[in-house]
């Protein structure tokens, strides 16, 4: 399993991913579910996969290596005139990576499912979210909806949906995020450190930060424990049942 956010704020986006990979409860390892291509001044394309592992990295190889193929008749991420056509793109590839990993019939194709969070921006339009389906089809954020999650995601929802706020700075929604991800990984083995951190800045057309925060981080440390101790803290001044 995984979990992946994908937040979108007033000043751009923020996405967070975990790295653990499991086959079973005595096999985990860790591989990195956040790939991102860049063209400073024009583009900047983020992926987050959640799912099957051969059916992910397969999807990101392929969409890599036809990134570097320049054809009109074929278009790549980048050259894709939009995030809607991107998010097209890279639909229609998990759909082919799926079926030409199954052996056939529906039970066969659902072994290789995988989900995408993919963000980013291309000159001339806003920043932007889609969720992609394992058959192809996807949603765009909205107001009313404006964060996606993938994997594991009911542990650390309910922080999200009571504290996001459009107009949050980039370091209070990477705080919300990390309490989002501290309360998930408390509850599931199989989501676990590290998480691997992006913001991007609206309009800025190039990554504004990236970052791998190991389980030994101070801040993550502080905010793990903070949290812990302030749910505590709350639970005790809620009146208490009479009976």
């Amino acid at each position: 399993m995984t979990y992946c956010v994908g937040l979108r704020l007033n000043k751009g986006l923020i996405l967070m991913s975990d790295t653990r990979t499991n086959a079973g409860v005595d096999n985990f390892s860790m591989t990195k579910k956040m790939f991102t291509w860049e063209v400073p001044g024009e583009r900047v394309i983020t992926l987050m996969t959640a799912g099957n592992l051969a059916t992910t990295q397969s999807l990101v190889s392929l969409i890599e290596e036809r990134s570097k193929a320049i054809s009109e008749r074929s278009p790549t991420i980048l050259h894709e005139p939009s995030m809607f056509q991107v998010a097209r793109l890279v639909g229609a590839t998990l759909k082919e990576v799926i079926k030409n990993s199954s052996s056939g019939g529906q039970s066969a194709s659902s072994k290789f499912k995988a989900s995408i969070i993919l963000g980013g921006q291309i000159k001339g339009s806003d920043p932007t979210l889609f969720l992609i389906y394992p058959e192809g089809n996807f949603v765009e954020v909205t107001t009313e909806t404006p964060f996606f999650q993938i994997g594991e995601a009911k542990y650390g929802k309910p922080i999200i949906v009571r504290a996001y706020e459009p107009d949050m700075s980039f370091e209070d929604a990477a705080k919300l995020l990390m309490v989002s991800f501290d309360s998930t990984i408390k509850a599931n083995l199989s989501v676990g450190m590290p998480l691997d951190l992006l913001t991007y800045q609206a309009d800025s057309l190039t990554i504004t930060n990236q970052a791998r925060i190991e389980a030994d981080n101070e801040y993550y440390q502080a905010i793990s424990n903070g949290w812990g101790d302030a749910l505590r803290t709350a639970f005790k001044s809620l009146p208490a049942y009479k009976f």
